[in-house]
């Protein structure tokens, strides 16, 4: 039978009884949950969320961090036919508060004291109840999870399958609050059929097999991890939740995942640490190194096919993997068999290396509103440089100023309350309109090449796509994250964030006093650094491209701090508005 909602998808997965359904750490150690033991939960919790009144179309939110709790709830509310609204975690309780009302939620799932207490305070005219996610620590009035999972002790097999079948494709799912750039979040609200049209679609291109043990650290509220994670239930993968960001090297190390899906940052701060550790290795351990990177560029082709090189260079790649990267994968558990990367544009130098390594990241596009999968490389047919081609449901044409537009069933049904929006997005012949610039070649791969709200145009009209040159600059172990900017200037400029975890070791040898942030910011030598690894890229660009001035900044943009969203994109118009007078006094002193 097909399966045709998440509901459903839940069905196929309790069949599995796996020892190790889910894996999470409980006392220093990762303890597995079994397939039996979460069914068991879901269903009890379908059960209290039915006796307190949720139905079919009723909003339930989620403000969690990654862990069991999340798909327990996930499925639960799914099963009752209403509709699950995730909060960022991230998010200020205003915020989280915005969403909660925009959707009218009923119920909120909320992790932790702190976030509890947070959306304890704001007004919410349709909040019914309010349940933390964790130990009431004895405070009196405070519901938790485990209590409704208690509560739900007398919940059936037979009536949680059949509440699970009444609900229908075409029945809301989720709301996906878009974090956007500038103004107040979009609710994306999608369909059950609009994402398990996209999870089953693109479980064909990726080749994962039920033993793999899967590594979730990309946040559950992130559309990408949230249908990846159903693609691992649907195919009865072990699922196992890193502690947090900070903790997923170590937690690589502890579970040895098969697979992961994360955005570019974290790849390119893993290539970042390696470089700088390298840099610090004596001479021959850097030549050898060198030798193995070069070889593993030659072997791209090979890599890329899935094939071992012939010959002399066959030869070369046993020994560089045994020599270099060999040791690398290790550091990824030494079971590593693929990784995913979505959510901004995976810089092709970063690519290479890892692909070279024989680490491969199968690059793929797509957005909220498409549920999100558009396009991704596959094993076999992978093109580095681009996304990938289009997966079988979904149809993608250049509209004539080079916007991607998608057509499929995994197109949003809209935004929540907002139908001009939701008109702007879907023209009147049902395509999609992604807000982002393209190309696609005749084999069919997609290469991304801007934004198309994001594109400079410079003092002389020429257009200057600002993402390609970010990502060439973040290259670099020594920035951690650039801002390019020069709309209606004569050249461009760029705010640069040093990475200070790579700069200060560098510091140090220098004898330059690493203690002050902002006075390493400001020294002659650093700026000299980032100066020579500016003109590094400078090199490969057209003269419009070019940055001619920058300036560093020794605090990181953050989630928190306003100038990146949930996703970790830059929010060019709050960092505009932040610095303005930094950029304009830039260009003074150069023009002057």
């Amino acid at each position: 039978m097909a399966i045709r909602t998440i509901p459903e998808l839940f069905l196929v997965n309790a069949k599995n009884q796996k020892p190790d359904c889910l894996l999470h750490k409980v006392d220093g150690q990762y303890r597995p949950i079994s397939t039996a033991e979460m069914v068991d939960s879901v269903q009890r919790l379908a059960k209290a969320l039915a006796d307190a009144g949720v139905q079919k179309g009723d909003c339930v939110g989620l403000m969690a961090e990654n862990g069991p709790h999340w798909p327990i709830i996930d499925f639960a509310t799914l099963s009752l036919g209403a509709v699950v609204v995730p909060i960022y975690p991230t998010l200020t309780p205003d915020q989280a508060a915005y969403i909660a009302n925009d959707a009218s939620t009923k119920i909120v799932f909320a992790e932790g004291f702190e976030r509890y207490r947070g959306l304890q305070v704001q007004e919410l005219p349709a909040l019914e109840r309010l349940v933390l996610i964790g130990d009431s620590e004895g405070e009196e009035g405070v519901e938790t999870l485990d209590d409704w999972i208690e509560a739900g002790a007398g919940a059936t097999a037979e009536e949680f399958e059949a509440n699970s079948r009444a609900v229908e494709p075409e029945d809301l799912a989720t709301f996906i609050y878009t974090s956007g750039t500038t103004g107040n979040p979009k609710g994306v609200m999608l369909t059950h059929h609009n994402i398990i049209s996209n999870a089953l679609s693109s479980l064909d291109y990726l080749g994962i097999e039920p033993h793999f043990t899967a590594l979730s650290f990309l946040p559950l509220s992130h559309s990408f991890e949230r249908t990846v994670s159903y693609i691992y239930f649907y195919c009865g993968v072990t699922i196992a939740y890193a502690e947090s960001v900070a903790h997923v090297a170590q937690n690589m190390g502890e579970v040895r995942p098969h697979v992961f899906v994360s955005v570019p940052r974290v790849y390119e701060k893993i290539l970042g640490k390696v470089m700088e550790n390298i840099a610090q290795a004596p001479p021959l351990r850097q030549k050898i190194f060198h030798w193995a990177v070069g070889v593993g560029r030659k072997t791209l082709p090979y890599r890329l096919k899935n094939k071992t090189p012939p010959g002399l260079l066959g030869i070369q790649l046993l020994i560089a993997d045994k020599l270099v990267f060999g040791k690398l994968r290790d550091r990824l558990g030494g079971r590593f068999r693929m990784a995913c990367s979505g959510g901004a544009p995976l810089s092709r130098e970063v690519a290479e290396f890892f692909w070279g390594a024989g680490i491969s990241i199968f690059e793929g596009y797509g957005l909220s509103e498409t549920s999100p999968v558009l396009t991704v490389n596959a094993p076999g047919h992978t093109k580095l440089g681009s996304v990938g081609r289009a997966i079988d449901i979904v149809t993608l044409k250049i509209a004539e100023d080079g916007e991607i537009l998608a057509k499929g069933p995994n197109i949003m049904k809209g935004y929540h309350n907002l139908p001009d929006a939701t008109a702007e997005a879907i023209d009147d012949d049902g395509w999609f309109h992604t807000g982002d610039i393209g190309v696609i070649d005749d084999e069919g791969y997609l290469r991304i090449t801007d934004r198309k709200k994001e594109i400079i145009v410079n003092a002389y009209g020429k257009n200057v796509a600002p993402a390609p040159i970010e990502n060439a600059l973040k290259s670099s172990p020594y920035i951690n994250q650039v801002m390019v900017i020069g709309d209606r200037r004569k050249f461009l400029s760029a705010l640069v964030v040093p990475d200070l975890e790579n700069l200060k070791p560098w510091a140090q040898k220098q004898g330059i006093d690493s203690s002050d942030d902002a006075a390493l910011a400001t020294d002659d030598r650093v700026r000299e650094l980032i100066d020579g690894e500016i003109r590094k890229v400078n090199g490969k660009l057209a003269k419009y491209e070019r940055v001619g001035i920058f300036h560093l900044l020794p605090e990181e943009w953050t989630i928190e701090g306003g100038e990146l969203t949930p996703t970790l994109k830059i929010k060019r118009r709050i960092i505009n508005d932040k610095f303005g007078d930094v950029v304009d006094q830039m260009y003074e002193e150069a023009e002057g």
